[in-house]
């Protein structure tokens, strides 16, 4: 028999039949009753929907600065990391360095010898004529300057390629004639044994990376005592202060053509860089990426140093050549004593043995160098 309508329930509470059944949603799993939402036990047997308009606690905002600022140092650490690696693989390697019998110990302070090659790597056909370079292969010196620095005074001396000079078993001859014999590993030894003084790194450009890097900058400023020309340098400059293009100073520091020869020209090599690091490290240069990135390009991408050095080692000797150029330390050249000339040489300069022993002496105990060894 089918019933229909309230009954009383457990306690007082009601329910309802259709039928023989409870109504939908009335019985619960298990035979339970539904209680209302108002009574404690509704809740053991109805857990609290989440979706149902009961206020909520509000979760705090996280704070996103943290993540910004990390951001704003992270990314400009990993460029610049990332920068520095890339430029240092840029630098061209080459045992240089290299331990031999008899090798001078090691001397206080740090020594390099910089040396400017005639290689024509890196120049177009058009650029071998407008700068009157040839089309001579290989390399061979076309400047070299040791670079001094430590706790005494910095110093940079040039040091003539017609330097008659012992090289290791070939006798005496013009101090190039070494990196002609055996490349820059002979000449560094030919440059020990002649100054006792231990090199610990190298660095050499050809002609294309000097023209290279002179145009990245926009230039150098020079100032020209006299009119200058030589078809053989592919000079051809009025006097007074300007700014040289890459091919014109290629052409200054080349130059031979004056009285006194290659004295003259390496007077012009120290100008030279003296102003190219002046305006390397300008803030107009430095904090201009348009200059400095080409600069650096350029500067990595045509250096040759020895296996062991670095980037790093590059821009400490390019500020320490700042330094010079600013006045912060002493620009010379090896003091000459004469001149002379052999069958196998031809005409060479001979070092003053007094004067340059000073300067030597000097540069070995990291102290500075007597006025009257210095070349004005």
């Amino acid at each position: 028999m089918s019933r229909r309508g309230p009954e009383s329930g457990p306690e007082g509470y009601s329910y309802a039949y259709e039928g023989d059944q409870l109504r939908g949603g009335d019985q619960l799993a298990g035979g339970g009753y539904d209680y209302g939402d108002d009574d404690p036990r509704y809740r053991e047997t109805h857990p609290q929907d989440p979706y149902d308009d009961a206020p909520r606690r509000r979760r705090p905002r996280r704070r996103r600065w943290p993540y910004v600022v990390a951001a704003l140092i992270l990314v400009p650490l990993i460029v610049i990391v990332g920068g520095y690696f890339y430029l240092d693989s840029r630098l061209k390697r080459e045992a240089v360095l290299e331990d031999y019998a008899g090798r001078v110990a090691d001397t206080p302070g740090t020594n390099w010898l910089i040396v400017g090659s005639d290689s024509r790597e890196g120049l177009s056909k058009q650029q071998r004529k407008d700068y009157a370079t040839g089309k001579a292969a290989g390399r061979r010196t076309d400047s070299m300057m040791l670079l001094h620095y430590g706790e005494g005074t910095t110093t940079l001396v040039s040091l003539p390629r017609d330097s008659y000079v012992p090289i290791p078993g070939h006798g005496s001859n013009k101090l190039n004639a070494a990196f002609a014999f055996g490349g820059p590993k002979l000449l560094v030894q030919t440059v020990e044994k002649a100054t006792k003084l231990r090199i610990d790194h190298y660095a050499e450009i050809g002609f294309g990376g000097f023209v290279g890097v002179v145009d990245a900058i926009g230039g150098v400023d020079i100032c020209v005592k006299q009119k200058m020309q030589d078809p053989k340098a592919g000079l051809d400059l009025k006097p007074g202060c300007q700014t040289l293009t890459g091919g014109e100073a290629l052409g200054y520091v080349r130059t031979r053509k004056s009285a006194r020869a290659d004295l003259d020209r390496v007077d012009h090599q120290r100008q030279f860089f003296g102003a190219l690091m002046k305006k390397a490290g300008s803030p107009g240069v430095f904090l201009n990426p348009f200059k400095s990135i080409p600069l650096a390009m350029n500067a990595t991408g045509n250096f040759t140093v020895d296996t062991d050095d670095h980037l790093i080692d590059l821009v400490r000797m390019m500020w320490a050549m700042k330094g010079v150029s600013g006045g912060n330390g002493v620009t010379t050249a090896v003091p000459i004593g004469g001149a002379g000339s052999s069958s196998s040489a031809g005409a060479y300069l001979t070092w003053d043995k007094a004067k340059s022993g000073k300067l030597f002496d000097a540069l070995r105990n990291d102290e500075k160098v007597p006025d009257e060894a210095i070349t004005k």
